[in-house]
């Protein structure tokens, strides 16, 4: 429909003629084709994280591919050679989970969304370069997703094990930490997440986890700080040591990790996670009464996820094994028990207990009458340390804060006491003396930790890359040979894709059943698919030559554009996506293959769309941009999301109706519309202005007024 400017009567902006005479123009003469290797400009790499396929565009991707057409509509106006290309990230659970429901393949649903996503962005008016386009669920792509597996799986970086996983109940398949949430449930499915026992595939993400948290610095000014922050904390390194405790009847002694080796001497006893290898060996030659009691732990242990047995605030349980260790530096024998406070995957499973300086130690002494030894004087004067000060001001003598008293620990900073030939140290010339002590006798050395673990890439479900290994008779893994890939995805017809726990390739005995490549003897595929992570972790390099039947990416062409220049997308993928990406981009390096080891130079997180308090989201309900786009046009739906505030800002609709802002694009030929309207100069209803209009009008910023907190209300065009 045409907008009538009620300023001059009569006047009309037909936003949509003017919409489709440039789409046909654009489409015609492809402007934003990427000029070829000869241009001799210089260049910018604009990139937009590619969306999910699940239905239309909705008004979060309006914004973030708002700022990023921007940035690369100015780069290409100050004479750049911009590459701003597009695809889809078209694997997945949610393709998977719709193709069931409605009874067709996950291909018909999952490109049929694509289509109806592509039209929406050229209504949009995107500057992409679709020569370009791609789609990592084609055979084409994701050939390149296995070849990577296989270059990593010769280097030792992937590799296959039997450990307790996150598994989802409702998809039926296993995640990694990283897409488990803070309060223990499915990122995806909302499920909480338990832990199963199974045989999994890995990529040893830790081997990185210096080189990730050191390289950060170099992001400094150009990431989110949040970003960066959270990259640290989930990367999580602790620097302490690794002491040997020698466990009565085992041969090899048992390695705990601290980052307190200066309260060795305070050591009462020793903990191991009920559900670790440890724990199950320990009870081997254990009484018939230690093994059953165990059993019965363990099952009560596995029916807690990882939020409940971390938290502090819950009653500490746990049984003796009836073992006994040696602590290596005074040769006390301590006891050991299980308890679930204790988690498997942290370092070896077990930890050294010194209650009087960890709280949560310290609960579980006292709740089953275990000693605890104060090897920390807080009361007395440390140059820099915080001490433990009375009420009066005046510092309390030792006896009235002893833990074992008071039930509160104390974990800070001291001298030595209760600890032989360290007393009167303070913490970091007692932690040196220690670790000198221990490297000299062989019972430990000076070591570092980590919270992040290896990144589990095992998927039981059918739309992925499958894992390109065979294993022969025997159990062997076989890798398929690089000449034989891809691997692909065998057709849906007769085959049940409903989540059951286990692959459903599985059944597909025409494609999993295969003769061994080594020796032509009878084998069978890897049933599993990859995480949809690794499709995303390294498509921007594939961009630099899409259609390249040879190799992943020109090693050149990635010497002429990458790193990213400027990349855009949302903070829910700091510990995903993004650290996955800058896991690859480091592999890919000491590969050889490219000569960085970062992938995007510059991130701007945009802030989220809110529709009714919640994030905008197929999955969750939101607007579609094409309803909108007929509704109020392509420039004030732009317009409306690049100014509704700053580009990190949380942005919400507001419920009373805006008029379209007219549109200032030259009719194609170069002449302006002949009857362009003007914007209101005034009234509440006015089209929203800059920031700088807004602050010499107190009138306006009292109509658009922003409130104190992150989120605030705009005058949003698809507002009701």
């Amino acid at each position: 429909m045409a907008h009538e400017n009620p300023d001059t009567p009569g006047d009309t902006y037909d936003f949509r003629a003017i919409e489709a005479e440039w789409s046909e123009v654009w489409e015609r003469e492809q402007p934003f084709r990427t000029p070829d290797a000869s241009d001799s400009r210089p260049r910018k790499y604009i990139l937009d994280m590619f969306p999910y396929p699940s239905g239309d565009l909705h008004m979060g991707h309006a914004e973030a591919f708002a700022f990023g057409d921007a940035v690369a509509r100015y780069w290409r106006q100050q004479g750049f050679n911009v590459l701003h290309p597009i695809g889809w990230d078209s694997f997945g659970l949610p393709a998977e989970n719709a193709a069931i429901k409605r009874g067709v393949d996950p291909r018909e649903w999952t490109y049929a969304n694509i289509d109806q996503q592509k039209r929406s962005m050229k209504r949009y008016g995107l500057s992409f370069d679709w020569e370009r386009e791609l789609h990592t669920s084609d055979p084409e792509y994701y050939t390149w997703n296995q070849w990577l597996f296989l270059k990593m799986h010769e280097k030792g970086l992937a590799y296959r094990k039997d450990s307790w996983v996150n598994w989802d109940p409702v998809d039926q398949t296993v995640l990694a930490n990283e897409q488990v949430l803070a309060d223990g449930t499915s990122d995806r499915s909302g499920a909480v997440v338990v832990k199963k026992k199974l045989t999994q595939w890995y990529l040893r993400i830790t081997d990185y986890a210096d080189r990730l948290i050191d390289d950060l610095n170099q992001l400094e000014g150009t990431w989110p700080s949040k970003v960066l922050n959270m990259q640290r904390n989930w990367i999580g390194r602790s620097v302490g040591a690794e002491v040997d405790f020698v466990i009565e009847g085992r041969d090899e002694p048992v390695t705990v990790f601290t980052t307190r080796p200066d309260t060795l001497h305070g050591a009462t006893f020793m903990v191991v996670a009920p559900d670790s290898d440890l724990a199950a060996e320990l009870v081997e030659g254990a009484s018939e009464e230690v093994r059953e009691s165990f059993r019965g732990y363990l099952e009560r242990t596995q029916r807690l996820n990882e939020i409940e047995r971390s938290t502090t605030d819950r009653p500490k349980t746990g049984i003796p094994l009836g073992r006994t260790a040696v602590n290596p530096v005074n040769g006390e024998r301590i006891p050991v028990w299980a308890a679930d406070y204790v988690l498997a995957d942290y370092g070896t499973g077990a930890v050294m207990a010194v209650p009087a300086h960890d709280q949560r130690d310290l609960d579980f002494a006292r709740a089953f009458d275990l000693p605890v030894r104060v090897v920390v004087d807080t009361t007395q004067p440390v140059t820099g340390a915080i001490r433990i000060i009375s009420e009066d001001g005046e510092l309390p003598d030792l006896e009235e804060v002893l833990p074992g008293r008071t039930g509160v620990a104390l974990p800070g900073e001291g001298r030595l006491i209760n600890s032989g030939p360290l007393d009167g140290l303070s913490k970091q010339p007692a932690i040196k003396r220690v670790i000198e002590q221990l490297e000299a006798e062989g019972r430990g050395r000076a070591a570092k930790n980590y919270r992040l673990r290896d990144w589990l890439i095992s998927r039981q479900r059918f739309w992925g890359t499958p894992i390109p290994i065979v294993y022969d008779e025997q159990g062997n893994e076989i890798r398929v040979p690089e000449d034989q890939l891809p691997v692909r995805l065998p057709d849906t017809e007769g085959l049940d894709l409903t989540p059951k726990g286990k692959s459903p390739l599985a059944a597909a005995t025409g494609w999993a059943n295969v003769p061994s490549p080594v020796d032509g003897s009878p084998a069978v595929r890897d049933p599993d698919t990859m995480d949809t992570f690794m499709d995303s972790s390294w498509y921007w390099l594939r961009f630099l030559s899409p259609n390249d039947a040879t190799k992943a990416f020109d090693p050149a062409d990635a010497d002429r554009w990458a790193p990213v220049d400027q990349y855009v997308g949302g903070v829910e993928h700091a510990i995903l996506h993004l650290l996955y990406s800058r896991f690859i981009t480091k592999v890919l390096f000491d590969l050889g293959y490219v000569t960085f080891t970062e992938p995007f130079s510059a991130l701007l997180n945009q802030g989220m769309v809110l529709s009714g308090g919640s994030k905008m989201s197929k999955s969750k309900g939101g607007v579609d941009l094409g309803s909108e786009i007929d509704r109020h046009g392509v420039d004030a739906i732009r317009l409306t999301m690049a100014f509704a505030g700053p580009p990190r800002t949380t942005s919400t609709g507001r419920t009373s109706p805006r008029r379209a802002r007219p549109s200032s694009w030259p009719a194609p030929g170069g002449s302006r519309a002949t009857s362009r309207a003007r914007p209101r100069s005034s009234g509440r209803r006015a089209t929203r202005r800059s920031a700088a209009s807004r602050t010499a009008s107190s009138r306006r910023r009292r109509a658009c007024s922003r409130p104190s907190s992150s989120t605030w209300s705009s005058p949003a065009p698809w507002s009701s």
